[in-house]
């Protein structure tokens, strides 16, 4: 067998490549609406079948990072307090990073899958697997030390990156969004506002 034919016999026990998940990975933009004390999202079915995620589950990690209660009717969702658009994108990259992208290739050709009680996001692509599911009594024991108050600087640890390339980093239950960092670095930036526990940063 000469060498051609062999590399053509090794491509093709190889899977079917993808395309890049950052490239192939199109979220539409949330729509917000004010009603009074509540805030709606329209489109939530249309964002969660971007993801191929189900609405409600999106939604229950919504009002988890928003820090609030709300309804969910099937197609949109209502959640007590003020929010705007940048509290949406942020709560959404939030869940793609933790439900959806794949920690080792970093495709979003994953699965969730409940397997002895533990949520499991599984990587089609490549084959690796993780938990999802946070640990909240790890964040609520580290969550006073590591308190999050606007105005004030800290050094954080840019750990991933959010859908429009914004640093996200982790400090107690916060997740902080840093434009103009990078996953991997050590960068010192100013909190500008929370909302729930997100909180967006700018970099001094």
């Amino acid at each position: 067998m000469d060498y051609n034919t062999a590399l053509e016999r090794a491509y093709d026990t190889l899977p079917e490549q993808t395309e890049s998940g950052g490239d192939r990975l199109s979220v539409p933009d949330p729509a917000g609406e004010t009603d009074g004390a509540f805030t709606r999202l329209t489109n939530i079915g249309a964002i969660a079948d971007a993801l191929d995620r189900d609405a409600e589950h999106l939604h229950r990690a919504i009002q988890r990072t928003l820090g609030t209660s709300g309804q969910f009717d099937g197609e949109r969702a209502r959640y007590n307090g003020s929010f705007d658009v940048a509290d949406f994108d942020a709560a959404i990259d939030g869940y793609v990073t933790e439900f959806v992208t794949c920690s080792e290739c970093g495709l979003p050709d994953t699965v969730l899958q409940r397997e002895d009680g533990i949520e499991m996001l599984r990587c089609q692509a490549c084959g690796a697997f993780r938990p999802v599911e946070k640990q909240t009594a790890t964040v609520s024991a580290n969550t006073s030390q590591e308190a999050i108050e606007e105005g004030e600087t800290y050094d954080l640890e840019i750990v991933g990156t959010g859908r429009k390339g914004d640093g996200v980093a982790e400090r107690g239950s916060y997740t902080v969004f840093v434009p103009g960092a990078q996953e991997g670095q050590i960068v010192r930036a100013r909190i500008e506002s929370t909302s729930g526990n997100l909180a967006f940063a700018s970099l001094v």
